[in-house]
């Protein structure tokens, strides 16, 4: 019962924690107003905190009945009685909770897996320094996993002393959206079966799905491979914000599914559209028909003609690849950004079809490091852009997922006050995070050429960014691992008999840093 004595203890310090804001909204002081509204968020972090020990103690609660049901139940003699015993078991936790059997069952399920195969897990829960539903997430995230490799995932993001630790925030400070975005990439990389088996399997379940909802509406998706269904999205984006401006009425939303409308429903000419169908109403601004459509994810598509003849952009996706990957020794898989790890064999086609949205980013072979972006055009605002993107990943301010492309390039120490325009000095916040620092008193840290800025709310308190979980590629056994320094390039271009053209330097020009 030590999650219930905990939980007592907690409650008695939140109670001190309200007494004291209480009790100093009428004291003397320098700014007695912030200490009661310090003292008010301190108190919502403790109620997050107990929530997750109540939590911790409700899974232990749940696996301690299942144990003692069965136990009272006795042995089953066929797997009918056995079905039974736990239907009869997940009903009287239904019937205790008031809530479906279906919710009973995926708690009794998530529970056993906590008490049973996740210590660290269930320890971070009880000590409520992970919430539920972070607890959730690892639980989803090692189903089909051996022991070992559930072990290893939530050692990699628990245990600061295991070899290869998570880097910068801890599982618990990251929301629960962005912590299974890099739990489910750890376990893409590691899991025991080949990403391209995997993918060959599911590959086969594509398929669109229609939906009809409400107030004469449906929705309508699609199951495509990665590569495919980030090109579609980054594409249309691009096209949306390209037909944003000061007379345009609409949200980008609201755009970008008047353009995948159009895009589906017209034809190949220009203004034209299938069965007389009219013009996108958008009040003003309004979008006709379109050009002529590219292949897979509009990966090397000509530009396109949406709204009025407003060309749409081709997108920029950046593809990490691990060197020895590329040229087929290791089967490791790429990163696509905004999605996560995508099968080699993808990134292999597209860098050898030369698709023009994606552009190409190798990794050291000796830590994973970045190494060297694509140098097809090397222009120094652009390779800027591509780095920032490369170095944070997303928009920087935590929580946020937003992974637009056109994310805005901000100077920490404004040009006005003598910073400079070097990736040290840049984030790259999504509009909405830009406007808040710049109209509130957030405030951004320091940065660095491949760690982006934290951040300083108002109270004072500083938040962690993400960082880019980037760890060292599998080496292959017939070729030396060079020592440290060497020209990595200049090995394989022996041992290989190829012209990789690698420049191991990663320190950017002048002008970048």
């Amino acid at each position: 019962m030590a999650t219930a004595e905990a939980l007592s203890v907690s409650f008695a310090e939140l109670a001190v924690v309200l007494r004291g804001g209480t009790e100093s909204s009428g004291s003397g002081g320098a700014d007695p107003l912030r200490r009661v509204a310090d003292d008010f968020l301190d108190g919502l972090a403790e109620i997050s905190r107990l929530d997750a020990k109540s939590a911790a103690l409700k899974a232990w609660l749940a696996t301690g009945y299942t144990a003692a049901a069965e136990a009272l139940a006795g042995p089953a003699t066929s797997p009918e009685d056995h079905t039974g015993q736990e239907m009869a078991v997940v009903a009287e936790v239904a019937c205790a909770l008031t809530v479906s059997e279906r919710s009973a069952g995926a708690l009794l399920a998530e529970a056993h897996a906590l008490t049973t195969a996740l210590p660290l897990t269930f320890s971070a829960l009880q000590a409520g320094t992970i919430s539920w539903q972070h607890a959730r997430i690892m639980v989803d995230e090692t189903v089909n996993l051996d022991p070992a490799g559930a072990q290893a995932l939530e050692a990699h993001f628990l245990d600061p002393a295991a070899p290869n630790p998570a880097r910068s925030c801890p599982a618990g400070e990251l929301i629960p959206g962005r912590f299974r975005h890099k739990a489910r990439t750890w376990r893409e990389r590691h899991h025991p079966i080949s990403i391209e088996k995997r993918h060959i399997k599911s590959a086969a379940d594509r398929r669109v799905e229609y939906a009809p909802d409400r107030d004469g509406m449906a929705w309508l998706s699609a199951y495509l491979p990665a590569d495919q269904a980030a090109g579609i999205w980054d594409r249309t984006t691009t096209a949306a914000r390209a037909l944003q401006g000061p007379h345009e009425g609409r949200t980008l939303s609201q755009i970008r599914a008047d353009i995948a409308a159009t895009w589906l429903l017209s034809n190949n000419i220009t203004g034209g559209g299938t069965g007389g169908m009219p013009a996108m109403s958008g009040g003003k601004g309004e979008t006709g028909g379109t050009g002529e459509a590219g292949g897979a994810g509009g990966a090397g598509a000509t530009g396109m003609a949406v709204g009025g003849g407003v060309p749409s952009p081709r997108a920029q996706v950046l593809i990490t690849v691990p060197v020895m990957s590329l040229l087929g020794l290791t089967d490791e898989s790429a990163m696509l950004d905004g999605y996560g790890p995508i099968p080699p064999s993808i990134a292999r086609s597209l860098i050898a079809d030369g698709a023009e949205s994606f552009h190409r980013v190798l990794i050291d072979p000796r830590d994973g490091a970045p190494l060297e972006i694509g140098r097809t055009s090397y222009r120094v605002t652009k390779a800027q852009r591509q780095w920032l993107r490369l170095r944070d990943g997303k928009c920087p301010f935590p929580g946020c997922s937003n992974h637009s492309l056109d994310n805005e390039a901000d100077h920490i120490l404004a040009w006005a006050h003598g910073g400079s325009t070097g990736i040290s000095n840049l984030g790259q916040p999504c509009h909405k995070h830009h406007r808040l620092r710049h109209t509130t008193a957030w405030k951004p840290t320091t940065a660095t050429k491949n760690e982006p800025p934290g951040w300083i709310s108002p109270t004072g308190r500083h938040y962690q960014s993400e960082h880019p979980d980037w760890e060292p590629p599998r080496w292959p056994a017939n070729i030396p691992m060079p020592a440290t320094g060497t020209n990595t390039g200049s090995v394989l271009d022996v041992e290989l008999g190829m012209d990789l053209d690698l420049d191991l330097d990663t320190s950017l020009p002048p002008g970048l840093r």
